[in-house]
């Protein structure tokens, strides 16, 4: 499936996106520059994530189409703390749907951050299932304008190019206005737990391999970089959620630091 990584295809003469843009482990490997909030309430949802097997709708990602309200809150539960998310769909609404989808069929859960770069950006949305990566392979999505900056704390979804975001994202740790010009479009920002976000496990970098994650999902991961963060629930806070709670995987089944910073990328 596309590696949802943050690549920004950009001249090699453009030296301060290098610091800006991921980079994907297939880009990496191809020799191109790419790449690819604390507390929540106590409102029981329908979100949360603590399930153990994978939610078979996730196997069929044209059924997911539900539009997101107007704002929801997410909380992120992680192995580093929790945070949570604001979102509002005026921003990006193609975006902010695709969010909202993935969060209430449990997509993210056990899902790895693989890719952090300090003062850039935290990058996560491979599966834990190598199965739903395969799903969601050819899912793109169309772009939406950018309405928002990537200021520090905001949630964007990373791209390969025009029209090509899937399921990975990345939160800005830092002020990346850069960003803006190359159409990645922010919808979402953390309200509360930054400085959970922040501690994310960083060691690493941009060593982990994203074709192997997306692969061999989280047993790749665990042998290799087991000291990596990962989520553990992703619940939504509000609006309040009556549906039945879903299932979410725990099934096992996101580059080297590229000399000019790649922007968010799919592929």
């Amino acid at each position: 499936m596309k590696r949802s990584l943050i690549r920004l295809a950009v001249c090699s003469s453009l030296a301060f996106v290098a610091g800006l843009v991921p980079a994907v482990a297939q880009a990496q490997a191809t020799g191109s520059s790419a790449s690819s909030s604390a507390a929540a309430p106590a409102h029981k949802t329908a979100t949360a994530s603590t399930a153990t097997h994978t939610d078979p709708a996730l196997l069929h990602p044209a059924t997911l189409k539900a539009q997101a309200p107007a704002e929801y809150d997410v909380k992120f539960v992680t192995t580093a703390g929790d945070f949570v998310v604001h979102v509002k769909r005026d921003s990006a609404p193609i975006g902010a749907d695709r969010f909202w989808n993935l969060v209430k069929h449990g997509y993210f859960n056990n899902a790895a951050f693989f890719r952090v770069v300090p003062g850039f950006v935290v990058q996560f949305g491979l599966s834990a299932n190598p199965a739903v990566n395969k799903a969601w392979e050819k899912a793109n999505l169309q772009d939406d304008p950018v309405k928002e900056s990537n200021h520090i704390g905001t949630l964007t979804f990373a791209t390969a190019g025009a029209n090509t975001r899937t399921t990975q994202l990345f939160i800005n740790l830092a002020e990346n206005p850069r960003l803006d010009q190359m159409g990645f479009a922010p919808f979402g920002t953390i309200t509360s737990g930054m400085d959970v976000v922040q501690k994310i496990y960083a060691a690493y970098g941009e060593t982990p391999d994203q074709n192997e994650i997306t692969e061999k999902g989280k047993p790749y991961l665990d042998k290799n970089f087991p000291k990596l963060d990962v989520i553990k629930a992703t619940i939504i806070t509000s609006p309040v959620q009556t549906a039945a709670p879903v299932h979410h995987s725990t099934t096992a089944p996101a580059a080297k630091k590229p000399a000019a910073a790649a922007a968010p990328s799919n592929q």
